[in-house]
């Protein structure tokens, strides 16, 4: 294949952060597949032990990859530190996870047999890693991979080659045999010749609902091949009874603006009762105007940085007009503060009179308001959505939550909490174009090995107690 250069550029400065070269699929799947059995082979323990020296490497590494991850993404680095933590934190999480879930273990049985349930690991899995946690995210399927016994193959997104590079890098160092983790860099071409390389016995995929369908279709007539996908959201936050606005709006505006907007589980659309909504709109808009947007580094912290790249930036300020020229009403109009670099300013806009409103993932800082009259209306407008990865209510009473929590079509239900911020000691996943029922975080345990049933005795010793002719009988019968 002819090689290219991938280019990094950090998003705040467009400087070049990094540069490297697209890789070869087949090789890495080849140099994967070598390796894969003598890990496999190996016991859990030292396995384990593997994957804790490279949590020690990380730790110890942690500012520097902190700051690369803000550099890479344009994130404050209060909350690259924060990723950085949850990577390390993974480790202990994955360890349990895998304990309780796939562990071995003894069933009851019949006298003088041994019922045995063990798990196997697939063998190569694939593993497509997103820009907006570069370094959290293709950590959590590639740590409970490597610990069940599969090798791996990793492409990072090549819009954050250089925090994936690290990552792969700390895992050598960390002396994990060579093969058992390889770096593949490129774009969608790449990513293409990786998912349909007959050598891999799975996937692990975090990213838009597009490419995940996609995926799912390649992967139809593939039963033997696990498939995860982990995919976006259009994300409701109810705002009901409740006497405490400013504690409403602050919940609001951190679901839908943290990372930019760039979280799969933000909140794109706020469904707010008709008695509350001028005061919880105008305490959501005047929170966000206060909103500090800059670079990184900078001083005071910026609550948000810019979106990945110009061309995201392009498409989010594209989506807010259109939204605004199909009936939608602007409540704070969305803005490019410096014109060549994709910082944005958090754009909110009415759509309740929209006849058809957009049902898409709107991967940025954009909140959608919808008001209605009944709760049972907002529960209905709230599973407007072909998604279901996290819904919000904030305020109502514990029997509206009941009812909420029952009728919501989502893998992750809140109560005056925000839709992101999940825990990794939790499963992590959504329906519908949200994913396919296997979810990560807690549960990946799940996906990266496969149970085996085994019947098992120390001694050959078997009869047929019924439906045998008596042997005097048969004997006779043919002699005659």
């Amino acid at each position: 294949m002819v090689l290219s250069d991938i280019i990094s550029t950090e998003p705040a400065t467009g400087a070049v952060l990094w540069q490297g070269q697209t890789g070869d699929a087949d090789a890495a799947v080849a140099s994967a597949r070598e390796a894969w059995p003598k890990w496999a082979a190996l016991p859990v323990t030292k396995r384990i032990e593997a994957v804790r020296r490279y949590a020690n490497r990380i730790r110890s590494q942690s500012e520097q990859l902190a700051e690369l991850i803000s550099r890479e993404t344009g994130k404050p680095i209060w909350e690259s530190r924060t990723e950085v933590e949850a990577v390390v934190k993974k480790i202990d999480i994955s360890v349990n996870a895998y304990a309780e879930r796939t562990s071995q273990r003894q069933l009851t049985s019949q006298p003088n047999m041994r019922a045995a349930l063990r798990h196997k690991p697939h063998g190569v899995l694939a593993v497509l890693g997103p820009y907006n946690f570069p370094a959290h995210l293709p950590n959590g399927h590639i740590v409970p991979a490597l610990i069940a016994g599969n090798a791996v193959v990793f492409k990072p997104s090549e819009k954050t080659p250089a925090v994936g590079q690290f990552l792969i890098d700390t895992f050598e160092k960390a002396g994990l045999p060579d093969g058992v983790i390889n770096i593949l860099h490129g774009g969608p071409d790449v990513g293409k010749q990786l998912t349909a390389n007959d050598g891999i016995d799975g996937l692990l995929f975090t990213g838009s609902a597009q490419t995940g369908v996609a995926l799912n279709r390649q992967f139809s007539s593939r039963p033997d091949k696990i498939l995860a996908l982990e995919m976006g959201g259009n994300n409701p936050i109810v705002v009901w009874d409740t006497d405490d606005i400013h504690s409403a709006a602050v919940l609001v505006v951190q679901s839908a603006f943290l990372t930019a907007g760039q979280r799969c589980s933000a909140a794109s659309r706020l469904i707010v009762k008709d008695e509350l909504y001028d005061r919880v709109v105008k305490e959501v808009k005047r929170i966000a105007d206060r909103l500090i947007i800059d670079e990184p580094f900078s001083n005071p912290a910026p609550f948000m940085g810019p979106v990945i790249d110009n061309p995201v930036a392009d498409g989010l300020t594209e989506s807010f007009l259109a939204l605004m020229s199909h009936g939608g009403r602007p409540i704070k109009h969305m803005a490019r503060p410096i014109d060549d670099r994709p910082f944005l300013t958090p754009g909110i806009i009415d759509v309740t009179a929209m006849e058809e409103r957009p049902d898409i993932e709107l991967f940025g800082p954009i909140l959608q308001i919808i008001r209605v009259a009944e709760f049972e209306e907002a529960i209905s407008e709230a599973n407007n959505t072909r998604y279901g990865l996290s819904a919000a209510l904030i305020g109502g009473s514990a029997t509206q939550y009941d009812q909420f929590w029952s009728n919501s079509r989502a893998g992750i239900v809140n109560w005056n909490k925000m839709t992101v911020g999940a825990s990794s000691e939790a499963p992590f996943g959504g329906i519908g174009l949200s994913g396919n029922h296997r979810p990560s975080a807690y549960y990946a345990a799940d996906y990266c090995a496969y149970p085996v049933v085994s019947m098992e005795a120390d001694q050959t010793r078997a009869s047929i107690g019924i439906g045998l002719k008596d042997e005097d009988k048969s004997k006779t019968e043919l002699e005659t």
